[in-house]
């Protein structure tokens, strides 16, 4: 798929909210479980949405996403999210998956809907219990002040050591009427394939099955949340969510739909902007790396090649002090993929040549320092064995994540 061939289809909108499609409403409080941020937030739909979801590969789960697989797993509906930042609730055995499921059950009493149709998150500190008493007495309140102008409130409350909030929305028309995708994140530390301290909610207002809804979520995530790395930390509370109301009247989308391409495109050019966020926010970042790989054999080749360079920690390093240190690149590159025939590799900085047939040109080194002190740094490596491309976002490694993360818990 062309995306970028698909682009006019849709229209991005510059002031986004996850609230944006019709049927959704929203809001974040400070519930006190961190000192002083709102902490606490909901999203609600009027009606039962088709949900999918997809969850951190780690092997330490968090309770809330257990609860939330098996609560979309009853009847793929949702009606209702609830997370928290601040406690991770993760590593809290049978006391952390109980206190998620009373979150689920508490708001699903106060919203007369199902329990199954209300999800949990949570993010922070991993290895202690929800404060559910502070919890359970700013649910009433945070799930009765929520509207349609919420949205911002709810991007600030599921912030950990995010400098800043993370919301993407696109616009398309599709069978005549106007749908919207929306989505809002929150990642800056513990980021790497696959899923990764992220968490990630859209919603549309598009009619799509469940099923279909979760494939797309699949599909999109592999090329987009699973192509970040920030510190190769891969957490253990990652979950993307999305709802789809219904409420745009558009025949049901599907494959065989004649806009189910657009539509695709606008879902994961939701999905990608709100990845490349959460990598230029990567704690301490000063730079967002895009890594780019084509001329490959396979996809899989081509992915783990450019996460493989974005994810190494010298290459991070070369592009914090401005040093074009290329033969970081392909050692990353190598042990990426040991398939690569190496004198065939090309590497670009930016649009200078450093690296022609796997062995180095001459170019001029102030004009590189120069390209790797921008804010967006490109590298685009072209392995010469076939057509596959694919693309890696992440972030340079300085000084100020280690002081960040030396001191998470104080």
């Amino acid at each position: 798929m062309n995306q970028t061939a698909l682009a006019p289809f849709y229209q991005v909108n510059e002031q986004a909210s996850i609230t944006a499609p019709k049927g959704f409403i929203a809001t974040g409080l400070h519930a006190g479980i961190r000192k002083r941020k709102r902490d606490l937030g909901v999203i609600i739909c009027s009606v039962p949405a088709s949900a999918a979801a997809v969850y951190t590969t780690n092997a330490f789960q968090a309770a809330p996403l257990q609860v939330t697989q098996e609560n979309i797993g009853v009847d793929g509906k949702l009606q209702a999210i609830v997370v928290n930042s601040g406690v991770a609730n993760s590593c809290t055995g049978e006391r952390g998956i109980q206190d998620a499921r009373d979150i689920a059950k508490q708001t699903a009493q106060l919203l007369d809907i199902p329990i199954h149709q209300v999800a949990v998150a949570s993010t922070g500190v991993i290895g202690q219990f929800l404060p559910m008493e502070k919890i359970q007495t700013s649910l009433m309140k945070v799930l009765s002040i929520a509207d349609e102008t919420g949205g911002n409130e709810f991007a600030e409350a599921i912030l950990t050591t995010d400098t800043l909030t993370k919301q993407v929305q696109v616009t398309m028309q599709i069978d005549g009427k106007k749908l919207t995708i929306a989505g809002v994140a929150k990642g800056s530390g513990m980021i790497h394939p696959n899923m990764a301290t992220m968490l990630g909610f859209i919603t549309t207002d598009a009619v799509i099955h469940a099923h279909h809804l979760q494939s797309l979520l699949w599909t999109a995530t592999d090329s987009t949340f699973n192509m970040i790395t920030v510190d190769g930390d891969c957490s253990t509370n990652d979950s993307v969510i999305a709802m789809a109301s219904g409420l745009a009247g558009n025949n049901s989308l599907h494959p065989h739909h004649p806009d189910w391409m657009a539509f695709q495109a606008g879902f994961t050019y939701v999905c990608q902007e709100l990845a490349k966020k959460i990598a230029n926010d990567g704690e301490g970042a000063t730079r967002l790396i895009e890594v780019h790989v084509a001329g490959a054999p396979t996809i899989e080749m081509a992915r783990k090649v450019s996460k493989a360079i974005v994810g190494s920690n010298l290459v991070k390093s070369a592009v914090f002090g401005a040093d074009a240190n290329w033969g970081r690149i392909l050692c990353a590159a190598g042990y990426g993929d040991p398939l690569i025939r190496t004198e065939k590799v090309k590497v670009k900085l930016g649009s200078i040549l450093v690296v022609d047939k796997g062995l180095p040109v001459f170019f001029d080194e102030s004009k590189v320092s120069e390209i790797l002190k921008q804010e967006t740094v490109n590298i685009f490596v072209d392995l010469q064995q076939g057509k596959q491309k694919a693309t890696a976002w992440g972030c340079d490694l300085t000084y100020e994540y280690v002081k960040i993360n030396a001191s998470y818990r104080t």
